[in-house]
């Protein structure tokens, strides 16, 4: 039986708690400004790296057309290469591994926020990988900076599944944001390319993706198990790239989900 504590002691336990909040709250506020700190350095740098745009998001609610709409591969990267994007690209691992096996394709990755996009961006910096870039934006406006028939594929790593969007009007890899946005910027047969940790996600698609007829090349529950057995070596280097996230959840035991669409 667990016995009421006595008022006396209740004070003293309070008073403690209090008395202590002196040492803890300066250290708190440290801690959080040192975080705010970062935060703005690392998008102060990011200004300055080469091949990262960002754009005014209100241009693009208004409609406003991005200035290298159309014109990436000449105006950016200053060659008639196709180009791949990776939406939701977090910190660019998973573009900058295909640009270093893939020099004659251009890769953009985008991704809204600052942080995770001044990694990649940083690491192309340093490294001089010519076939990079970055874009922070949403990607709802994706076609505000891509012309069409500009985007020869598209890779969706790890997004978010959105288990709440019953409609799929914001999960990325739903068929409702392949025919509004994808298929505006894609050229005719482009593939895309869905990974994930999520087996939510993963139904959800590939139930979106039978209803809307695509052609589905590859689908596959276990990326690392019987699919490397079936899929061409170009394919199965891509799929052996990890992020730093994917590594920690293959740790835990989780299982990696693929599906390549054919639109």
């Amino acid at each position: 039986m667990a016995w009421p504590m006595p008022q006396s002691r209740i004070a003293n336990n309070t008073r403690g708690r209090l008395n202590s909040l002196p040492f803890i709250l300066p250290k708190f506020r440290n801690f959080t400004e040192s975080m705010g700190k970062g935060k703005l350095a690392k998008w102060k740098e990011l200004a300055t790296f080469e091949r990262v745009f960002e754009p005014t998001l209100q241009d693009a609610i208004d409609g406003k057309d991005f200035e290298f709409r159309g014109e990436w591969s000449q105006r950016v990267f200053g060659n008639d290469h196709p180009v791949v994007l990776e939406l939701g690209c977090g910190k660019g691992e998973y573009t900058i591994a295909q640009a270093r096996k893939n020099p004659d394709c251009n890769f953009i990755g985008v991704d809204i926020k600052g942080q995770r996009v001044w990694k990649g961006a940083k690491t192309i910096n340093e490294e001089d990988i010519r076939n990079v870039a970055f874009l922070r934006t949403r990607i709802e406006f994706i076609d505000r900076y891509f012309a069409p028939d500009e985007v020869s594929g598209i890779w969706l790593t790890f997004s978010d599944p959105q288990p709440k969007d019953e409609k799929g009007t914001k999960r990325i890899t739903s068929s409702h944001f392949i025919e509004k946005r994808y298929r505006k910027i894609l050229k005719p047969g482009s593939l895309i390319h869905v990974k994930s940790d999520s087996p939510l996600l993963y139904a959800l698609s590939k139930e979106s993706y039978e209803a809307a007829n695509y052609r589905i090349n590859y689908d596959s529950a276990d990326v690392y198990g019987e699919l490397m057995e079936r899929v061409p070596e170009d394919l199965r280097e891509l799929l052996e790239v990890k992020t730093f996230y994917e590594q920690m959840w293959l740790e835990e035991g989780r299982k990696i989900h693929y599906l390549q669409i054919q639109i």
